[in-house]
């Protein structure tokens, strides 16, 4: 990942707390998963073990950050390193809410549930939605195991997709509640698992971003997509 130190402990260290991000990375991938599976089968059972989690992605946030805080003030690193614990601050911060937005999904889901109510909306967008934002997460942790810029840069331009699947959809509820003003209230709580969804494409956008910035040493994330590439493949 970075450049052998004359300390093996610092070495160490760096690989500590990235092993730690990676850790932290699948928990939240299973979060997201369970909640799309959720979702799919509208299970309130399955959404209350998203929640259950809620509590471990937390713990796995504070104890990177003291990690990070650590290295910094005993290390003092520079360059490279530096940037990649900055990074990792970054990215862990991304994933917590990451988990957030997996729970506001499952927590939707149970009022759905719970209230009852017959509906006829066709979720597919979300369904996609939904699958490409949890392969947009896992291609961003493995970009970041590896530091790969090309396939961050990948990522980005593919999160317009998750975009473009999410306005096209609130586009048809409206359709669906005006047809039918009875199904608003359900109508808009599926409507905020969808921004949850496209939330979860955004966080995962941001992951890749923070690779090019460790990788290039440029902080590419307010850069046209073009430009983006162009740092990427230097």
């Amino acid at each position: 990942m970075t450049e052998r130190h004359l300390s093996s402990q610092f070495d160490a260290d760096l690989n500590a707390i990235n092993a730690h991000l990676l850790e932290m990375g699948g928990l939240v991938e299973t979060q997201v998963a369970t909640a799309m599976k959720a979702f799919s089968t509208m299970d309130a059972e399955l959404a209350s073990s998203v929640l259950a989690k809620e509590k471990d992605v937390n713990e796995f946030e504070i104890m990177i950050d003291k990690e990070c805080a650590e290295i910094l003030a005993r290390r003092q690193p520079t360059a490279k390193d530096l940037r990649l614990v900055l990074a990792i601050a970054k990215a862990i911060s991304n994933l917590e809410r990451v988990g957030d937005e997996a729970d506001h999904i499952a927590a939707r889901i149970k009022k759905v549930v719970e209230v009852n109510a017959p509906y006829q909306i066709n979720v597919a967008e979300i369904r996609i939605a939904g699958q490409m934002a949890l392969g947009l997460l896992r291609r961003s942790l493995d970009a970041f195991a590896r530091m790969d810029s090309k396939a961050a840069a990948s990522i980005v331009a593919d999160d317009i997709e998750i975009d473009n699947e999410f306005r096209g959809f609130v586009r048809k509820l409206n359709s669906y509640m005006s047809e039918d003003p009875r199904i608003i209230s359900t109508a808009l709580e599926i409507l905020f698992i969808a921004k949850a969804v496209e939330r979860i494409g955004d966080h995962a956008k941001n992951i890749s971003e923070f690779v090019i910035y460790v990788d290039k040493g440029m902080d590419v994330r307010h850069l046209p997509h073009e430009q983006l590439i162009q740092e990427a493949n230097k």
